[in-house]
């Protein structure tokens, strides 16, 4: 078949379909507009029917509410009915009680009236016996005055006089008795609080010598220790400031200087020059340059050991080197670090037992002597160099005050002065604390006494505080205050030209006079 027959079959379908489309369209339509008709019809139908049902329903929920309406009033007003008649009986209650009380309250009116009315009569009366009793007083002053010769004004201040002389003398008795019972039980309370500060505080006695020995390997080292024409025990002795004995002594020298730091500066040169065996002027001053520069190391690790050892904080390095140096510093054999020490704790323990400050009462007592380092190079006693030396470098002034009190040179006016006293007197007392020729620790004693009587006026004399004070009772007849500062003058002038002492000596002079009556 060719291309032009088959499009010639498909044109004539084509136009087939068009026909039967146009024939078979009216016909669908009718058929659909009746079916349509008919639906519409039985739907209107369904829907009478629903809105008939609907309306039956609906009357009879009408019906139904209207019912539970009526229900609901009905309840509704036998609640509020009930309500009311409550609250009525209530209101009548309450009505009751406010009539009761309103009676009550009358009566309670009529009753205060008519004791108002009787307190009004009574104080009416009780104002005219108050009117005659002013008279009777007024005429039994009138007659006092005219038996006694006082008026009234004089007649107080006469009762007056007498009460205030009467409660003045209970009250001197009062203070006696207190200051008595004080007394003892603080007396008691320190012996106990000292017993217990020494109890725990141990600390090692080391007796200072004046003197040091070197031993020597043999008698020959002797004379290389002389040098030739002496120029080596010269330049020794020049540059330590320390005397070399060399005696008969085997084997040993011995090296004599008050100032134990020079002491041990010779002391270490000349041990290194024997073991060096290098011996003649240049050498030594090479040695004891080296000595001095290790001893002063070993005076700043003292002196930082001293205040570790007690717990002392912040304290000024200049301070520290201060401390250090008096390791080789000794009071009657008494090295005075170790004191130092010791005072520090000792001070500590009684101030924790009393509620102080520890901190600033250990301070205190490790630089309390601190005078004492310098007193070689200063003029002065170690009191007042102490005092200088911790003002200078920033020390408090609870602390300058205890340094310038713990020897009663000024009173004690705090706790920790009269604690760092205290820890002072029991360091330097304490048994093998310190060492002293017996006799002539004794004879001492007696010369300082036996002065101070040998002067009129003089009733007793003591010595204390191991021969650094007298106390000098004066006969008030004979010595009076201008004559005391005379007398103590010369006492001074004659210890000083008859005596030799260490340190110094404090003459205190005491007038006093007493008046003492017994009321029996």
């Amino acid at each position: 078949m060719n291309p032009t027959d088959i499009l010639w079959l498909v044109v004539c379908g084509f136009v087939a379909f068009a026909v039967g489309v146009l024939i078979a369209f009216p016909l669908g339509v009718k058929y659909r507009k009746k079916v349509a008709e008919s639906e519409i019809t039985s739907a209107e139908d369904e829907a009478k029917r629903i809105v008939s049902e609907a309306i039956k329903t609906s009357e009879s929920k009408k019906k139904e509410a209207l019912v539970e309406a009526k229900e609901e009033i009905y309840k509704l007003r036998s609640d509020l009915e009930k309500e009311l008649k409550d609250r009525r009986n209530e209101v009548q209650r309450l009505e009751r009680r406010v009539q009761q009380k309103e009676e009550t309250v009358d009566r309670k009116m009529d009753n205060l009236e008519r004791k108002e009315e009787t307190l009004q009569n009574k104080v009416q009366e009780a104002e005219k016996r108050l009117d005659e009793a002013e008279k009777v007083k007024h005429h039994q002053f009138e007659m006092l005055e005219k038996i006694s010769g006082y008026t009234a004004e004089q007649a107080k201040e006469y009762l007056l006089q007498n009460l205030e002389n009467e409660l003045a003398h209970e009250k001197a008795l009062k203070i006696n008795q207190y200051e008595s019972q004080l007394k003892e039980e603080s007396d008691q309370k320190a012996r106990e609080i000292i017993s217990q500060a020494i109890q725990r505080c141990a600390a090692d006695h080391v007796a200072e010598v004046t003197v040091s020995v070197v031993p020597l390997p043999n008698d020959e080292m002797k004379g290389r220790i002389i040098g030739r024409e002496g120029r080596n025990i010269r330049t020794l002795e020049t540059l330590t400031g320390v005397d070399l004995i060399i005696d008969d002594t085997p084997e040993a020298i011995t090296l004599s200087g008050h100032d134990a730091v020079k002491r041990e500066v010779a002391r270490i040169a000349l041990e290194r020059l024997i073991q060096d065996g290098r011996i003649h002027p240049a050498r030594i001053e090479e040695m004891v340059e080296k000595a001095r520069k290790e001893v002063d190391q070993k005076i700043k690790q003292d002196g930082e050991r001293a205040v570790m050892e007690t717990g002392v904080v912040g304290m000024h390095p200049e301070l520290i080197r201060l401390l250090g140096r008096m390791r080789y510093r000794s009071s009657y054999g008494q090295n005075v670090l170790d004191h130092s020490i010791e005072v520090a704790q000792l001070a500590g323990i009684m101030a924790a037992e009393l509620g102080a400050d520890v901190a600033t009462a250990k301070r205190a007592g490790l630089i309390h002597d601190i005078g004492k380092a310098l007193t070689h190079e200063i003029e002065g006693s170690h009191v007042a160099i102490g005092v200088d030396v911790a003002r200078k470098y920033k020390e408090n002034a609870e602390v300058l005050h205890a340094i310038e009190a713990h020897h009663g040179d000024v009173e004690a006016k705090t706790i920790v002065a009269c604690l760092v006293q205290a820890a002072d007197a029991v360091s330097a007392a304490r048994p093998g604390a310190r060492r002293e020729n017996l006799e002539n620790y004794i004879k001492r004693l007696q010369k300082l006494e036996e002065i101070a009587n040998s002067f009129e006026g003089v009733d007793k004399s003591f010595a204390i505080q191991a021969g650094r004070e007298i106390r000098i009772m004066l006969k008030p007849d004979i010595v009076g205050d201008d004559k005391m500062v005379v007398v103590a003058r010369d006492i001074v002038k004659k210890i000083e030209s008859e005596m030799e002492y260490p340190g110094q000596i404090k003459v205190h002079l005491i007038r006093e006079t007493r008046a003492i009556e017994y009321a029996k």
